[in-house]
């Protein structure tokens, strides 16, 4: 969550740093000025060795969890959406879909599948976790928008048997306090026989995690504190794997994520077990531990709320016990349209077959630079150009690939919010306008998908009318020059993309 200030809850009377940042939540109160989003590290899935858990469950050696139907084939994410000048701002559960957990498609056109009804009439910070039953339960923060000021002791619920369709919605209340209830997570605690449900709340003394236990997500326990290490923290998330837990969460006091480990899950015993640096990556929070179903290979995915909001870092580890994240480039994942504060959950092949075929496949795409893989095509006062993700108006960057208004075996970009207007190149600038029917507007307009120049994986597009020339980037702005394979390499990379959702 950002810019979170609790204003009827009194500030701890230690700990609590001054700023490191501007446009984060803080927690609790106006005077508690720390930069920290209850994003930070909500969805996160850890897990060691050949054993371990995703969105903590345990998992087998053969990495499906326990209860799972069959092997899994593929990912899940929920998330909302929030863009930079808020024109996205939707607090709706949205759902992607992925095969490697790293590029997503995005469900429904990127249109929430479901809405709470009650309370605030929204969420924030979505978690997901297959039951011991193989169904589905989704939990998120009672919370529309952006006023952090508001305590609330609720969380939403809903049961799914397949994520295709939800049913049961209610509001839980999980505690008496007058204060938040931000980022539940659920987890199977195999010794108690029961879910363990944690979150984050001020408990009169500072931000700590706290912890309710269920059977049916109806009825819950008495709340209890289940992790304070002594200082403030937000958004922890837990992973059950081989023997030894681990518990990851926000720092409040320097803005790291930090992991804790414990052999039991009891409440408490995770206080003094902090084990990594940190890691960091300006205003980030919300981490999502994704580990790979088939390998022991790990993704760490960080939501960054400063100096853009909305926008997804991704490290990852061969060895989570080791505590050593790479920082992967925008080239290696793509997040999908305006996700935040996400959950990643494994499925089945079946499962993602299935989902697709009820929610279906964007009717766009995005198309992101080779060479400065942070920035899209879009259009701008309809100029062709690439800029660097996330902005507003968001739907510039989006495109529906048609058949080739000069050739069907071409392609022609169809801008999503400008309908009729198209990417067409004179003068060889390439910029956006209205189609006026002439053949030689549809001949600017049409171009050839190649192998790409500087990678043959991906896509260069070779002009319809001037077969010489490639669509390529040059100080940011599009244009068609003559490019082949023997031009120098930084122009092959100026005329390779990759297209993504």
């Amino acid at each position: 969550m950002l810019h979170r200030v609790l204003a009827s809850i009194p500030p701890a009377p230690a700990l609590r740093p001054a700023a490191v940042g501007a446009g984060a939540k803080t927690a609790s109160c106006p005077e508690r000025t720390m930069m920290t989003t209850r994003r930070e590290l909500l969805a996160g899935l850890l897990s060691a060795g050949t054993a371990g858990t995703l969105g903590g469950l345990a998992l087998g050696a053969a990495g499906g969890p326990a209860a799972a139907a069959g092997p899994f084939g593929g990912y899940v994410m929920g998330y909302f959406t929030e863009s930079p000048n808020r024109l996205a701002n939707n607090y709706g559960l949205h759902l992607a879909v992925s095969t490697d957990a790293l590029n997503w498609v995005p469900l429904n056109q990127n249109n929430p599948v479901v809405t709470p009804t009650a309370g605030t009439g929204g969420l924030r910070d979505p978690f997901i976790l297959r039951k011991q039953n193989d169904q589905f339960v989704v939990v998120a923060t009672d919370l529309a928008g952006t006023d952090f000021t508001q305590p609330n002791q609720f969380i939403h619920v809903w049961d799914s048997v397949d994520l295709r369709s939800f049913t049961g919605y209610r509001r839980v209340r999980m505690h008496t306090m007058n204060t938040h209830t931000w980022a539940p997570e659920a987890f199977w605690d195999a010794a108690r026989g029961q879910y363990a449900i944690i979150y984050s709340a001020f408990n009169g003394t500072r931000d700590v995690t706290m912890v309710n236990y269920t059977t049916d997500f109806v009825t819950v326990s008495a709340a209890q504190v289940f992790f304070d290490p002594g200082f403030n923290v937000l958004d922890a998330t837990m992973h059950l794997g081989g023997g030894t837990n681990y518990l990851y969460y926000k720092n409040l006091v320097n803005g790291r994520l930090y992991g804790a480990r414990s052999n039991t899950l009891n409440p408490g015993s995770f206080n003094s077990g902090i084990y990594t640096a940190g890691v960091v990556n300006g205003g980030i929070e919300a981490p999502i531990v994704v580990k790979a179903y088939d390998r022991n290979e790990w993704w760490l995915w960080g939501d960054s709320y400063g100096p853009v909001n909305g926008e997804f870092y991704t490290w990852r580890s061969g060895n989570l016990n080791a505590d050593s994240w790479s920082l992967l480039t925008k080239a290696q994942y793509t997040q999908p349209l305006n996700s935040k504060h996400a959950t990643i959950a494994p499925i089945t092949a079946a499962e993602r077959t299935n989902l697709l075929a009820r929610w279906g496949v964007p009717t766009w795409n995005r198309i992101k630079s080779f060479n400065l893989p942070d920035r899209l095509i879009r259009h701008a006062n309809n100029a062709g150009r690439i800029d660097p993700y996330p902005f507003d108006p968001y739907p510039d960057s989006q495109w529906r690939l048609r058949p080739g208004l000069a050739a069907a075996s071409g392609v022609s970009f169809e801008s999503v919010n400008f309908p009729g207007r198209y990417l067409r190149h004179s003068n060889y600038v390439v910029g956006l306008a209205v189609n006026d029917g002439t053949a030689l507007f549809a001949a600017d307009a049409t171009f050839y998908a190649v192998p790409g120049l500087a990678d043959a994986s991906l896509t260069s597009w070779r002009s319809h009318n001037f077969p010489d020339r490639h669509l390529r980037h040059a100080n940011f702005v599009l244009r068609i020059d003559p490019i082949n394979a023997g031009s120098p390499a930084v122009d092959r990379a100026d005329a390779t993309f990759q297209i993504s959702y």
